[in-house]
């Protein structure tokens, strides 16, 4: 029993070890690496065809909008369905907007009388961490307090997730094609 118990131990050790230093090399920034060279930022290039589409449908919802409003000034003595349709669509949208505007309002002053955001340290003990080891220093029992803290190092934490691990069980030879690893996949 201590045999499989040493080798399951030994076993799921070095699979988290494995996984770990996977999540560790996933979190590398090569961004202040002078040896790579960007060559295409796909984020801008997103953000830039956003804008350009926001800017698109802001024009044609001004000239829709434009449109309405010439329908609802225009006094004409033949009224046909159309107008009408026009004239109440285009008392729906300024009720629209005028409700928006209110909730706009209402909202920056609820954001302002909140106050602004506060980001919590992750060493603050309201943080509700509960890690030990990472208090920044201690005081050492049976000294006086000037100069009796002893600092602690960081433990470093590393956050895995599930396609680390299966990115370390698709590379093993001996997990490669196990029901632990299709299952993994079905998550």
């Amino acid at each position: 029993v201590s045999y499989v118990s040493h080798a399951t131990q030994q076993r799921l050790q070095n699979l988290v070890e494995k996984v770990s230093e996977t999540a560790q090399q996933r979190n590398i920034s090569y961004k202040d690496d002078e040896r790579y060279e960007q060559a295409s930022d796909v984020r801008a290039q997103l953000k830039f065809f956003e804008q350009l589409d926001q800017i698109e449908k802001q024009r044609k919802d001004e000239q829709e909008r434009e449109i309405l409003m010439r329908a609802a000034k225009s006094r004409s003595r033949q009224e046909d369905p159309e107008q009408l349709r026009l004239k109440q669509k285009a008392k729906e949208m300024q009720q629209q907007e005028l409700a928006q505007m209110r909730q706009r309002d209402a909202n920056l002053t609820a954001l302002a009388a909140i106050g602004p955001r506060r980001k919590r340290k992750l060493d603050s003990p309201g943080s509700g961490s509960g890690t030990e080891g990472s208090s920044p220093s201690v005081a050492v029992p049976g000294c006086s307090g000037i100069g009796s803290t002893r600092q602690f190092t960081r433990q470093r934490i590393t956050r895995v997730n599930l396609r680390d691990l299966i990115f370390c069980l698709e590379n093993e030879r001996e997990t490669s094609h196990s029901l632990l690893l299709y299952k993994a996949f079905l998550k």
